[in-house]
């Protein structure tokens, strides 16, 4: 993917480019943007997930720095600006994700990612035997999708590879070290290993002996907007980049990202559409209320709580993938009557077939389980479905119980939250799905929110965000917030679907109540 909108010479001269990097689930993406927050060019390339046994999920480091140095110089190209224009850089991927090299630093495994849950009984017999003691040390309850609890699972099922162990890296930490050759991280990933100490804002001893963890391994904590090194003459030979250019320790997607919406006051919530679904609230201080997460924010003295789901965006490329790939469609009829532009994909024709089917997809429901489930459920055994499907069911009613089924469990976020107190009014969309104005009006007709969207919204823009905190480009978060973000558009429920999709939701949670033992009886026959 490449974009360049703005004139090919701009910003030959100029200085205070910032380069944003985020390593995704599914790919990797640069975003170069200006002073004032526009984007001068971005790249994306894609990274690949191995799943060899059912609830695992896998992927290989060194395919991430692959998809670095492809996307670096796709990016540069794009906005047809050197190396030597760029006056900082910044680097998130997904939280909770250990890498683990021995003492040549070479890495000894793949990396577990997130949305894994093999270390589902670890993760309760950590509860069972500290959970009170982590969650008031480290702000969260221990479950298969924190570090802590893969790390135990290592510990238990691979000890000869825990025992060569010298670092343990986050996942942003081991790609920046392919930059600059440093090992540190920020507090908000270290609180996502569920390692650290809120209190101290170190690393915790005493969580790291609950599973005779080493605290040696564990890199130094600094600032995310700290110059922690520059780019080095090798990483400059193989990325494209101008040796020397600073890079700051950078943060974790969600924080970053939710920082990159303007979330800097408290109640400003957030729902993103990326290969999980998240739900976001800053707040004052912690709120901790486990299972729901609990981080740092950038802004010193915020925090927010996240809550998510295993399947948003990666359920919609499974469908595509299955039933929408390029050349499966078959023209203006199948798809209600209308056309689509002759060089339409396979997620454009989705889109447009989603919108062209009625709500509620003529009684077609779609639960989104297709890695078992996260909040508010906490079951890996959970399996995806299509329920209620009849001989007239096609292609567009598919699409459209996918967006709803999406927006539904963004709803079972909702209550789950607001059941422990949380207070949602306006709240502002990011990630790759914002851009359907049909999934937008699903959800804002589902939960019955305003839903904003603005110009810029991915953990990309919010990482060079941060790299222009980092290199003096902004005076601090608030004055880059201010210069760089803005509005796009707003989305206001419809009543009457509103009203709808309120009896619709109560269906697909009594479906989801009564398919769950029958999902865990598949499981022990076939899992």
């Amino acid at each position: 993917m490449l974009t360049s909108p703005h004139n090919p010479d701009q910003g030959k001269d100029l200085p205070n480019h910032l380069l944003g990097i985020d390593l995704g689930a599914g790919s990797l993406k640069a975003t170069i943007i200006d002073a004032q927050g526009r984007i001068i060019g971005e790249a994306a390339h894609p990274v690949t997930t191995s799943i060899p046994h059912f609830g695992w999920s896998e992927q290989d480091p060194a395919a991430w720095f692959t998809a670095l140095c492809a996307a670096i110089p796709a990016a540069l190209k794009a906005a047809n600006l050197p190396a030597s224009a760029i006056s900082g850089i910044g680097i998130s991927a997904g939280a909770h994700i250990p890498v683990l090299t021995d003492a040549a630093g070479t890495v000894l495994r793949p990396a577990i990612m997130w949305n894994d849950q093999r270390a589902a009984p670890q993760a309760a017999a950590l509860h069972e035997k500290a959970g009170a003691q982590i969650i008031a040390t480290a702000l969260n309850r221990a479950n298969p999708t924190w570090t802590l609890p893969m790390l135990a699972w290592l510990q238990e099922n691979e000890p000869a590879t825990m025992a060569r162990v010298k670092r343990l890296y986050l996942a942003k930490d081991w790609l920046r070290s392919r930059l600059t050759n440093t090992w540190e991280t920020d507090f908000s990933d270290a609180i996502g290993a569920l390692l650290a100490d809120n209190a101290t804002k170190t690393w915790s001893p005493a969580l790291a002996a609950l599973i005779g963890l080493n605290p040696e391994i564990l890199p130094p904590i600094v600032a995310p907007d700290h110059i922690v090194g520059h780019v080095t003459a090798q990483a400059a030979a193989q990325t494209g980049l101008a040796a020397g250019t600073p890079v700051i320790c950078g943060s974790n997607d969600t924080t970053v990202e939710f920082f990159g919406i303007g979330a800097t006051t408290p109640g400003i919530g957030g729902v993103k559409l990326a290969t999980a679904g998240v739900l976001y609230l800053a707040t004052q201080g912690p709120q901790v209320h486990p299972p729901i997460s609990c981080y740092p924010h950038i802004i010193p003295g915020l925090y927010y709580a996240a809550t998510g789901t295993n399947s948003c965006a990666s359920a919609h490329r499974w469908l595509r993938d299955l039933m929408f790939a390029e050349g499966g469609f078959e023209g203006p009829a199948a798809a209600g009557g209308f056309e689509l532009p002759a060089a339409a994909g396979g997620f454009e024709v989705m889109d447009a077939l989603a919108a062209a089917a009625l709500p509620g997809a003529n009684g077609l429901l779609f639960h989104p389980y297709l890695q078992g489930e996260r909040a508010p459920y906490w079951d890996p055994l959970l399996r995806a479905d299509f329920i209620g499907l009849t001989i007239t069911h096609g292609k567009p009613e598919f699409a459209r119980a996918m967006y709803e089924g999406l927006a539904f469990s963004i709803r079972d976020l909702l209550d789950a939250a607001r059941a422990l107190g949380f207070s949602f009014g306006t709240i502002r969309l990011m990630g790759g799905g914002a851009r359907s104005a049909c999934w937008r009006q699903i959800i804002a007709d589902v939960t019955g929110l305003t839903i904003e969207r603005t110009e810029a919204a991915d953990a990309s823009f919010g990482a060079a965000l941060l790299a222009g905190i980092g290199t003096g480009v902004f005076t601090g978060p608030e004055d880059a917030v201010a210069r760089c973000v803005r509005l796009a558009d707003v989305t206001t429920p419809n009543p009457e679907s509103q009203q709808f999709y309120e009896k619709l939701f109560h269906i697909y949670k009594d479906a989801q109540a009564a398919l769950a033992g029958i999902n865990h009886r598949l499981h022990g026959l076939v899992g």
